[in-house]
């Protein structure tokens, strides 16, 4: 590939992004888009249609920009919780060390990459990229230790900056667990496996285990239920009749219909009355049929928070496979169908998940294999002699190698987050935010494998199938640096592009749309809000954190490309936080140790990568002076999987502990007890979930005033 046909992929992708940009700030200040641009603050505040024709609504204008960049990291906190936090200090780490390897690498490394051979160049536009790659550096060359020297000044200022960010954001998350004084899930342990008996039914059974060997700590219990289909469909019957009501200000004169938008008649649904106050929160099963829809499984409360978390962490039973234990998650983040699963076909799920991750895994090799047919134009004319004569075009030429690749690509795994989040969904976590979690360590995985690894392999054996099993070492050294070229395009296309759809919020647009002028349903009250997707985000900016990393010494064209991504990343994320997306549960900072991890796993691969490198140009003492960086960097990450991983897995008993000696000497021990119970309801008649209606406050508020103090908005805080 020509450097002009990244410079045009470049192009193309500016102006998409300044169109689209362009766009939201319009679309931002219309009345009818308020629900889809401002989804956190409508899910407390109601807002007041204005109508009224202004000119300014249709002129773009950049202060959502300065808006997201005043917004401290406190009103950040305040309103998405530590997850956004760990996610905004994820984008700024990244930041900061591809700035410092921007600026060693492009002014050190760069030079004697183009000057690397003695060869006849051309004009920058029409020279191609393997010159300013190591590949243009000649074997033996004595210039491969500024590379050397390059990769461990980015290695060590990465360790450093590592471990301050991984120190601060411990200190975040014990300040979380103190300010947490009522979280009702530290009283609280999740009960599963619980024998069965002819006798009595599982909740005597839990009576009975629990005041046998708790009696001092143990207070009550609640059984979870199974709901089945039936109620499954009876729940969501209520949930779309909900979203079809309007509400009683937009009736016609006691009409008891709606127009609907696809026949047009006035009489396609009845409305139904309101619910009445005494229905809410309700059970939908009765007391005679209770013990036949009783789980194996319970809530257990607890009379001090240390008392739950000794119980959640031992071995209850002679059986392991029996009375399983666990600190349960928050009301808000429990998962309840999947607690019902019979805890014996926990571990097939999980086998049977493997399989099926493997499985996609493999079969995406075709589509990874496409895109890289169309990065060899040379190759693609051989095997399809019917494009030679389009390919011909200089313009198509570059369109086909500096775009369609990488557009191809991000076409197919648009696919995989959601099928990663529905494995983790049957794989059976207990709560939302470990399938969300979950889904991120598997989308993580299919990325690094796939738009990676699958990459450079196709693509290496396109070049050399006859040679792949026989030299691995020298095949990874020479199919990285040649492959280079494609990630700066992936990186472009994927990178500020999607950016852009984030910020248009497709999706958003879409429903908002349906309802408006299919349903006609005008009450942005029933249009519902939506979560963070973190098991999609996080792992996009670990792999251009993958991509940053390896190819810094090797091809540091890349970094200012990846620079401006995140600069914009930065500024995207902490609006759509601020603004679109709802905070209903919190993990407390876990996915910063899935951070730290990639981005140790992405320093070694650099290394080994660079070593291969070298030892493949013959410079062999650089390539033996790369060891011992590996050995240190492993032995950092050890010493901070011992000082801090720790915290993210548990609570410190020593914080629980002065919690409750705090809370009984207050007198508030008896009011948090009164709590327990109300706390965790399994069925509700309403709730807000994606789709449901969004309670209406007592308070107005006009678009204009959404725009005002972004990070002071409504907190979500779990109760």
């Amino acid at each position: 590939m020509k450097l002009a046909a990244l410079l045009t992929s470049a192009g193309v992708n500016t102006a998409v992004c300044v169109v689209l940009f362009s766009l939201y700030s319009v679309l931002r200040k219309q009345p009818s888009f308020v629900n889809v641009y401002f989804g956190a603050k409508i899910a407390q505040v109601r807002a007041r249609q204005q109508d009224a024709f202004r000119f300014d609504r249709f002129v773009p204008s950049p202060s959502w920009i300065l808006k997201a960049w005043e917004t401290s990291d406190e009103e950040i906190s305040a309103t998405g919780g530590l997850d956004a936090v760990v996610f905004v200090r994820m984008i700024v780490f990244s930041f900061r060390i591809f700035s410092i390897a921007a600026i060693v690498c492009n002014f050190l490394v760069l030079p004697l990459n183009y000057f690397g051979k003695e060869m006849q160049r051309h004009q920058i536009p029409a020279e191609t990229l393997e010159v300013f790659t190591i590949v243009n550096v000649e074997e033996g060359s004595r210039w491969l230790w500024a590379h050397c020297f390059a990769l461990y000044l980015i290695s060590c200022c990465a360790c450093f900056l590592l471990y301050l960010e991984y120190k601060s954001i411990s200190r975040m998350r014990l300040a979380y667990f103190t300010s947490s004084v009522s979280n009702p899930s530290y009283f609280t342990v999740l009960v599963r496996a619980i024998p069965w008996s002819r006798e009595e039914s599982y909740s005597g059974t839990v009576t009975r285990f629990f005041t046998n060997f708790y009696a001092s700590s143990y207070l009550s219990h609640q059984i979870v239920y199974r709901s089945g289909s039936v109620q499954k469909l009876v729940t969501d019957a209520g949930k779309m009749c909900k979203m079809l009501k309007l509400t009683p200000r937009e009736l016609h004169c006691g009409s008891s219909s709606m127009r609907c938008g696809l026949c047009g008649t006035t009489a396609s649904f009845s409305m139904l009355p309101m619910e009445a106050e005494a229905d809410k929160g309700r059970s939908d099963f009765d007391g005679s049929d209770l013990r036949k829809k009783e789980s194996a499984a319970a809530l257990v409360f607890f009379r001090n928070r240390y008392a739950a978390l000794v119980a959640s962490q031992g071995l209850q039973s002679r059986n392991p496979m029996s009375w399983v234990t666990d600190l349960s998650p928050e009301p808000d983040d429990m998962y309840w169908s999947n607690i019902c699963v019979p805890y014996r076909l926990l571990w097939i799920r999980k086998i049977a998940i493997l399989v099926a991750s493997m499985a996609l895994v493999a079969f995406f090799i075709v589509p990874v294999s496409l895109t890289q047919g169309l990065v060899h134009l040379d190759k693609l004319q051989k095997t399809f002699p019917f494009l030679r004569g389009i390919l011909k075009r200089k313009a198509m030429s570059q369109l086909a190698t500096g775009y369609l690749p990488s557009v191809v690509l991000i076409i197919f795994m648009y696919m995989v987050p959601p099928i990663m989040l529905l494995f983790s969904t049957m794989e059976g976590s207990i709560s939302r935010s470990d399938r969300k979690r979950s889904a991120c360590i598997k989308v993580l995985c299919f990325f690094i494998w796939n738009v990676f690894f699958g990459n450079i392999l196709s693509g290496s054996v396109i070049e050399r199938f006859s040679k792949f099993f026989k030299d691995v070492k020298n095949l990874l050294a020479m199919a990285v640096p040649s492959t280079a070229t494609f990630f700066m395009t992936y990186v472009l296309t994927s990178g500020w592009a999607s950016l852009s759809c984030e910020l248009m919020q497709p999706f958003g647009l879409l429903c908002n749309l349906f309802y408006r002028f299919v349903l006609r349903n005008k009450d942005v009250s029933t249009y519902g809000t939506m979560t963070f997707p973190y098991h999609t985000e996080v792992p996009r900016i670990l792999l251009f954190g993958l991509f940053g990393f390896v190819y810094s010494t090797l091809s540091p064209l890349i970094l200012p490309f990846l620079l401006v991504y995140l600069s914009l990343a930065y500024l995207v994320y902490r609006n759509q936080i601020l603004n679109v997306y709802v905070t209903k549960y919190q993990t407390g900072g876990t996915y910063w140790p899935i951070v730290h991890n990639t981005t140790i796993f992405s320093m070694v691969l650099m290394q080994i990568i660079a070593m291969a490198v070298f030892g493949l140009k013959k410079s062999t003492v650089a390539s033996s002076f790369v060891i011992p960086l590996i050995i240190l960097t492993l032995l950092f990450n050890e010493y901070c999987r011992q000082r801090f991983q720790p915290l993210f897995k548990h609570i410190p008993a020593q914080i629980l502990i002065e919690m409750d000696r705090q809370d009984e000497q207050n007198g508030k021990m008896k009011e948090i007890h009164q709590k327990l119970t109300s706390a965790y309801t399994q069925f509700k008649s309403s709730s807000l979930t994606l789709g449901d209606p969004v309670p209406p406050s007592h308070n107005n508020c006009r678009l204009e005033d959404l725009e005002i103090n972004p990070g002071k908005s409504p907190v979500h805080h779990p109760s």
